[in-house]
């Protein structure tokens, strides 16, 4: 379990009421009117991003548990689309010509994830499960029915699955340019980093994904493994939510929680959940928080190749994120200085919030997404060229 410090960080962090405009009527959910097109990701991406595709030896235990309750939507604001398809087989193994290593795009804990062609020529990628691996058939059917109810622009699509026998196996949209980990770590020369006015738009669309189960699922769905492995993007950078088999409904009613057992990814886990099972939506909030840091800085939740006080990142990061003069040293060196630095502060000081120790402290998603788009507006119609700045290389600290 990792080692996450108690302290707080809220001074000099200011608040949304700082920077972002007045409205009484937030804008919850930007929902699409057709149908969404088949796209997903490339081979490199070692199975990062397609449900159950990423998470390996680092991931908690979970239980898979279902919450109480129906999970419903409604239904005249959610995208017009074909509801997930069974197939057999012998149509899968066609559209992956018998699973050629060729076409072998990831593998993870799920199993492995194939490229694919339907019969009507839709590309997608395929998921099949692994008898042997991490992940079982409770995760299979959790995310069938999660994807089956849940649809939004910043959700990845499920075309469709197959229970032939005791094959279990999972279709989803083709996202090409892969997961947000393939364009954030370990970049080769010749691969060109995301600008600054991608990476907001990046976190906008997260954000807007996670306030679709939030805001609109009855009952409200914890995702409880957001991370940039799950953050599938399109060839135009637009980023979906993936990997639904360890969501689980929240609380009803008089309830403030949902008990179970800790489960999700090593580094993004809330503190408060990571200790006690008790898993609420600011859940979610803290892990948003560690994914806007990585799209921040570049740098790993958990890097175990960093020096010692360097490899988790949230604890890395706090003495910067409490004194502004520092704001500077926590960017991307890939960015190269080419970002707006008076957005750069309001990114920071939108994290530190998600970053809060206290879940009670962090903000609403909600509120997260009023002020994101208001720093993407502002991001759009900055003069970014004229804002350079050199960030230094950030100095070491303990914790």
């Amino acid at each position: 379990m990792c080692a996450l410090e108690r302290e707080r960080e809220r001074e000099g962090m200011g608040c949304f009421s700082c920077f972002s405009p007045r409205r009484n009527d937030v804008r919850r959910i930007e929902i699409e009117n057709g149908p969404r097109s088949g796209t997903r990701h490339s081979a490199d991406s070692s199975g990062c991003g397609y449900p159950g595709g990423g998470r390996g030896k680092d991931s908690y235990d979970n239980d898979n548990g279902k919450g109480k309750g129906t999970l419903n939507h409604n239904r005249g604001n959610s995208p017009k689309c074909s509801p997930a398809r069974s197939f057999t087989f012998r149509e899968l193994a066609a559209a992956t010509r018998g699973f050629r290593e060729v076409n072998l795009i990831g593998e993870g804990g799920f199993g492995r994830v194939y490229k694919g062609r339907l019969e009507t020529g839709q590309i997608v990628a395929i998921k099949q499960l692994n008898h042997d691996g991490i992940q079982g058939f409770k995760e299979f059917l959790v995310e069938v029915l999660m994807l089956s109810l849940l649809h939004h622009s910043n959700l990845v699509t499920l075309i469709g699955y197959c229970t032939d026998g005791d094959q279990r196996l999972l279709v989803y949209e083709y996202m090409p340019m892969g997961c947000l980990e393939d364009h954030l770590f370990d970049l080769d020369p010749e691969k060109e980093p995301l600008s600054w006015n991608t990476r907001i738009k990046i976190a906008v669309g997260a954000a807007r994904g996670l306030e679709y189960l939030h805001c609109k699922a009855n009952p409200p769905v914890i995702y409880r493994d957001l991370k940039s492995a799950n953050i599938l993007l399109d060839n135009e950078f637009n980023p979906k939510l993936s990997d639904f088999g360890l969501a689980k409904l929240g609380p009803v009613g008089d309830n403030t929680h949902v008990s179970t057992r800790v489960m999700g990814t090593y580094g993004y886990c809330a503190p408060e959940y990571a200790m006690s099972g008790k898993l609420t939506l600011k859940s979610d909030i803290y892990s948003l928080g560690v994914v806007l840091l990585e799209l921040i800085t570049g740098r790993r939740a958990i890097d175990c190749s960093k020096k010692q006080g360097e490899q988790n990142l949230v604890s890395w990061s706090r003495p910067f994120l409490r004194d502004r003069r520092k704001f500077i040293q926590l960017v991307d060196p890939l960015l190269q200085g080419c970002f707006p630095v008076r957005c750069l502060h309001h990114a920071i000081a939108i994290t530190a919030m998600c970053l809060q120790e206290q879940p009670t402290f962090r903000p609403l998603i909600g509120d997260i997404v009023v002020a994101l788009e208001y720093l993407s507006s502002q991001t759009c119609t900055s003069e970014v060229h004229n804002s350079r700045v050199h960030s230094p290389p950030p100095q070491s600290s303990s914790v």
